[in-house]
């Protein structure tokens, strides 16, 4: 039903698995182990790019979350209201949720799929001698007799802690405990590693989001109950998926640190740009505005838009003009010659 996950998750345990046995040997059980570490390391490596605009969308939330407050208040009985506003508040930012929600959407499929591929080498309602000799997806039957015999640390990979005591017998001389000496230090240390991986996120959090109730106990959740969960499912879960959540885990932490670094560096040089810039534009201290001078003629257009306008300093009109007088400068005289005074009628009559 869900062969189009197994297949390409065995196929790709299968090529790293053919590159670690063609160094290690094909039966050595650290070959195996790093087939699912590196399995993982592809798998997240192909996730990355989402990875990144997850967390640029988280910022920008966080940027308009005052917004989203105002919208809760306006239409907080409206439902429908408030999802389209939402919406349209999103597009105009340039967030898009579903994105952020790919990281997570793709792991869990593949974690379903690992899980499948690996218990299907030690299928529980086959006898010994008939897993030895089915093959299982991608890997053929020397390589499912290469894998069943493949022991870390003497702890055979297909095993676990709750194992049925028949399914152990199949094993030969390896005890319960033996397998846990293994799979217990995986559990503790899987468990802190999601531990430190939630600290980090909750860490990078707002004050508006830690105070909200619901966000508190996500937080309470993420930094306790999942890593409990980790340590508490372990003995119910193979070795090799045991190695699949701590490398997982160990990613994560390491992509957060890195990522998270990355972009708060971005964000540093924009803003100590836009400082830069409104400093340079900015006049100096104890420096006063310039002002236009007066008296001063303007460039062509620029004087007959202020002819248009009716205001001048020293255009095309002379204050003796707009006094109803004139001092020759309009009336075609040549500039440098004495003009005769021309008497008022009063004078005249006078006269």
């Amino acid at each position: 039903m869900l062969n189009f996950i197994y297949y390409p998750v065995s196929a790709i345990l299968w090529f790293w698995h053919k590159a670690f046995g063609y160094v290690l040997g094909p039966e050595n059980g650290i070959a195996w182990a790093l087939a699912v570490v590196f399995l993982v390391f592809t798998l997240r490596t192909l996730l990355i790019k989402p990875f990144v605009s997850q967390v640029r969308s988280m910022r920008k939330m966080q940027e308009f979350a005052p917004e989203i407050q105002k919208l809760k208040k306006k239409y907080g009985n409206d439902r429908q209201k408030m999802a389209a506003e939402m919406q349209k508040l999103q597009t105009q930012h340039g967030v898009n949720p579903v994105a952020g929600c790919l990281p997570i959407f793709v792991q869990i499929p593949v974690f379903i799929g690992l899980f499948h591929v690996l218990k299907s080498f030690n299928r529980t309602f086959l006898s010994e001698a008939q897993n030895r000799v089915t093959s299982n997806y991608f890997f053929g039957v020397d390589e499912v007799q290469s894998f069943l015999d493949a022991r870390l640390f003497g702890a055979p990979l297909s095993s676990h802690i709750s194992q049925a005591s028949a399914q152990l017998e199949r094993f030969g001389d390896v005890s319960r405990w033996d397998i846990a000496l293994v799979a217990v230090p995986l559990m503790l240390l899987a468990g802190v590693l999601t531990h430190l991986t939630s600290r980090h996120s909750v860490a990078r959090q707002t004050e508006a989001q830690t105070a909200n109730p619901q966000a508190a106990i996500m937080n309470k959740v993420m930094l306790y109950l999942f890593p409990i969960g980790v340590v508490v499912g372990g003995p119910f879960f193979p070795l090799a998926i045991l190695i699949y959540w701590l490398s997982n885990n160990a990613w994560t932490l390491g992509q957060q640190y890195v990522i998270y670094h990355q972009i708060d560096a971005e964000e540093q040089e924009k803003k100590q740009a836009a400082i830069t810039q409104r400093e340079s534009s900015a006049p100096r201290p104890g420096q006063k505005p310039t002002r236009p001078k007066r008296g001063v003629t303007p460039p062509a257009g620029v004087a007959g838009e202020m002819d248009r306008n009716g205001s001048s300093d020293g255009g095309g009109t002379s204050p003796g003009e707009r006094n109803g007088t004139s001092d020759g400068a309009g009336n075609g005289a040549v500039p440098g010659m004495v003009q005769p005074r021309t008497r008022s009628k009063k004078s005249k009559k006078r006269r």
